[in-house]
């Protein structure tokens, strides 16, 4: 199977970075063909432009040539990985765009003859979701984890009711140990070379 994993944070040495290489290497050993996107060190424009909104309503939705090779990886893969830190109980600006820029008319959903909206991203079969979080998980519950919402509600709407998902969050990141913070990444690991 084909695999994207999209990965959102600034620094390369961060506890996300890790996650995402053992991610992919859990995919790789899985036997699957993965691609890593890193949306900081590709330099990736989140921000939508005037332009680029005018053009969203129309017959060529995409104007960034970066964004419409993003739309064709997703086009492609099967199962789709986004590795974040949870930032001001969501997703990274960073990422939240690129679900904005990428997700257009033609690659994150289509319109039947009668004008309703369709997922356009029927071929993905999984959904893995791997966050970081400041706070205790109880805490992020009860304000509704929107970055998980996202990712497993609002995007699995592009791809359909079958599509499966998973996720992954270390709870109180900034008080756990280095064996805690190992064993995670070794869960991720394997999670993703079971799928």
């Amino acid at each position: 199977m084909s695999a994207l994993v999209v990965v959102a944070h600034p620094c390369d040495d961060s506890f996300t970075h890790a996650a995402a290489q053992r991610a992919m290497a859990g995919l790789v050993a899985a036997g699957h063909q993965a691609t890593l996107i890193d949306l900081y060190a590709e330099k990736f424009v989140a921000a939508m432009s005037r332009d680029e909104h005018r053009a969203y309503h129309t017959d060529v939705p995409t104007l960034d040539e970066r964004a419409i090779h993003y739309g064709e990886l997703l086009r492609g893969a099967e199962i789709v990985v986004f590795v974040y830190p949870t930032w001001w109980s969501g997703l990274p600006a960073m990422l939240k765009g690129w679900l904005e820029k990428v997700l257009v008319p033609g690659v994150g959903f289509t319109f039947n003859a009668r004008g309703k909206v369709r997922p356009g991203l029927t071929h993905v079969t999984h959904i893995v979701g791997i966050s970081t979080y400041g706070s205790p998980r109880a805490f992020v519950a009860a304000i509704n984890d929107n970055g998980r919402r996202i990712i497993t509600r609002a995007f699995r709407l592009s791809c359909g009711v079958r599509t499966r998902t998973t996720w992954m969050g270390l709870y109180a990141m900034d008080t756990r140990t280095d064996a805690e913070r190992a064993t995670f990444l070794e869960r991720v690991e394997r999670k993703m070379s079971s799928l």
